[in-house]
């Protein structure tokens, strides 16, 4: 059964430890200067016979090079994704993930205000490794966790939060594209039982932007959503025939239903308890799986293989 709201609300002040909250408050702030994840690298392999072949005009004519940056989302699906990437479509796989950061904490010029060191921002990592493919998620911070936001809350003032959050958008748009030829995989959230207007309308930003800079979207939190309740938060979801083969990621198998979520953790979709230091999900976790298989196809879907 579900455990009432109020707990939940309780529990996100303190959810810190191994995916990283993005939305916890400042006491569970990284220190600017510890970084908490290095940028880790897999080789290219031959691409494999079901990766998807496509006619779009920038599509590269090679197995792709991604890059995934983002918050504790990325930070917990990272190992995963490259596992996919790199099965899939023989994909060179990079990432970078921050636990608590928003878009202006890889944005070049924020200095030590930022959680994301000067190596690793949007622009200086795609001039060093060129990747194809740059796939962004955020959750979106909303609670003033990281100081680049200059305490803007979405509570306080959710018109001056989305404002400030389409003008980073713009601006980590710019910087990318200025650092060179490469296509932006905008990840779209799934659902956000306290305030799903506010996840509807920063996906909005997000299909905004893919629309105005030929980016691309992964609708990764459709496949986290009930069908026909597409901003509506769950626990449980139905098992796809996928999870049903494989039964470590069908966790409910007499009920046909697998878990996105912990008791505990309403936002991150490891299923394994945090810890004190953010780290890639340890354990088979479903959701982080649907995720993954979505961020796959999309950029399988833009690659000449």
């Amino acid at each position: 059964m579900r455990r009432p709201w109020i707990v939940g609300l309780l529990l996100a002040a303190v959810l810190l430890g191994a995916c990283g909250d993005p939305a916890s408050g400042p006491e569970a702030a990284p220190p600017p200067d510890a970084p908490q994840t290095s940028v880790t690298t897999q080789q290219r392999k031959p691409a494999s016979p079901s990766a998807s072949t496509g006619t779009d005009k920038k599509a590269p004519a090679k197995a792709p090079a991604v890059l995934y940056l983002g918050d504790s989302l990325a930070m917990e699906a990272q190992e995963v994704l490259g596992q996919e990437l790199r099965r899939e479509l023989g994909a060179t796989y990079t990432s970078a993930p921050y636990s608590g950061t928003t878009l202006c904490d890889y944005l070049e010029g924020t200095g030590e205000r930022s959680l994301v060191p000067v190596a690793d921002k949007a622009a200086a990592l795609v001039r060093r490794l060129r990747p194809d493919f740059v796939v962004l998620q955020f959750w979106g911070n909303a609670w003033g966790y990281t100081p680049c936001m200059d305490g803007i809350t979405h509570d306080a003032s959710p018109g001056k939060y989305f404002k400030r959050y389409e003008a980073d958008l713009k601006r980590l748009t710019d910087q990318i594209a200025a650092a060179g030829e490469t296509r932006i995989v905008w990840v779209l959230q799934g659902p956000d039982p306290i305030t799903p207007d506010r996840v509807r309308r920063v996906n909005a930003l997000y299909e905004l932007w893919a629309g105005a800079s030929d980016g691309l979207l992964a609708d990764a939190g459709k496949a986290l959503s009930a069908a026909g309740a597409r901003h509506s938060w769950v626990q449980y979801l139905p098992c796809t025939a996928y999870e049903r083969e494989h039964a470590a990621y069908c966790t409910q198998p007499d009920r046909d239903r697998t878990a996105l979520h912990r008791d505990d953790d309403y936002l991150h979709f490891c299923l394994a308890p945090t810890t004190s230091k953010p780290r890639p999900c340890p354990v088979r976790s479903p959701g982080i799986l649907r995720i993954a298989r979505e961020i796959t196809r999309v950029i399988g879907m833009h690659t000449v293989g």
